[in-house]
């Protein structure tokens, strides 16, 4: 899950306060989206807490829309290709990747991702096939 935040930081601080999230948190910026990102694991499930470096990014103007909050949910899917074929069966939209000017299925630093342009209930999705070990040395994608 990745929400939209004003300032990494003080919501990092907030999540670390509220629910014990560990001090051990992994902080990055991803360059080529001009965000700053903290990554960090409740149980099993990965949050992000993600900060457009600009007044105009995306998360930025998410915020200008909606406020502060959750943003978009990330599935991790075992065949990305079927996965797009069932929702665009299903009159979903591919959106275009902001940071890779990339409609589909495209690498990533994780894995395949692809987005959907309709928001379902207010919150953009994502899937996202892992790479194998393999993959993974191919398509180890940097600054993201």
């Amino acid at each position: 899950m990745a929400f939209a935040v004003r300032s990494v930081d003080k919501a990092l601080l907030n999540f670390q306060s509220f629910l014990s999230v560990s001090q051990k948190t992994e902080k990055v910026i991803w360059e080529k989206a001009d965000t700053k990102v903290a990554i960090f694991f409740i149980n099993d499930i990965e949050f992000q807490l993600c900060e457009s470096l600009k007044d105009n990014g995306r998360f930025s103007e998410w915020i200008e829309k909606y406020g502060e909050g959750l943003h978009h949910i990330c599935y991790e899917v075992d065949d990305i290709k079927k996965v797009l074929e069932h929702a665009e069966k299903h009159n979903a939209r591919l959106r275009k990747c902001d940071a890779c000017n990339v409609y589909g299925s495209h690498p990533h630093p994780e894995g395949f991702v692809a987005f959907l342009d309709d928001e379902v209930a207010g919150t953009e999705i994502e899937f996202m096939q892992v790479y194998t070990e393999e993959e993974l040395k191919k398509y180890k994608v940097t600054g993201v």
